[in-house]
């Protein structure tokens, strides 16, 4: 049985252990991001989850400033790919690099689900 999210324990290894052990459709909601100003005066909302296709720009980390648009979620390791983000490994290929949600803000949404479209449109 899939607890919900109000009834997560404060014990920080019971959170852990939820955040580890989620079902996806829990996880989506894990890999959301703030959405820029002009985005939230326009819906009406302050975050989102971030899904394939929507433009971002990385504000932490050593990639900050960077602007590109997402490749793959991953909701397993709860990390985002970006275009133009990368990471050179030591032989010399190119590595798209793993970023976490939290540090990047969406600039321009994905809006080819109808779900999404009503997601927005709720409030």
């Amino acid at each position: 049985m899939v607890k919900s999210i109000n009834t997560i324990s404060k014990q920080p290894r019971k959170q852990r252990k939820f955040l580890y052990t989620a079902p996806f459709h829990i996880r989506q909601s894990f890999v959301g991001a703030h959405l820029s100003k002009e985005l939230r005066d326009e819906y009406g909302k302050r975050s989102i989850p971030v899904v394939k296709g929507d433009k971002v720009l990385v504000v932490r980390g050593d990639d900050d400033g960077k602007e590109g648009k997402v490749l793959n979620v991953d909701l397993k390791k709860v990390r985002i790919f970006i275009d133009g983000v990368s990471l050179v490994k030591s032989d010399g290929t190119e590595v798209p690099r793993a970023i976490h949600p939290s540090n990047v803000i969406i600039t321009k949404l994905n809006l080819e689900d109808e779900e999404r479209k009503k997601l927005l449109e709720r409030r």
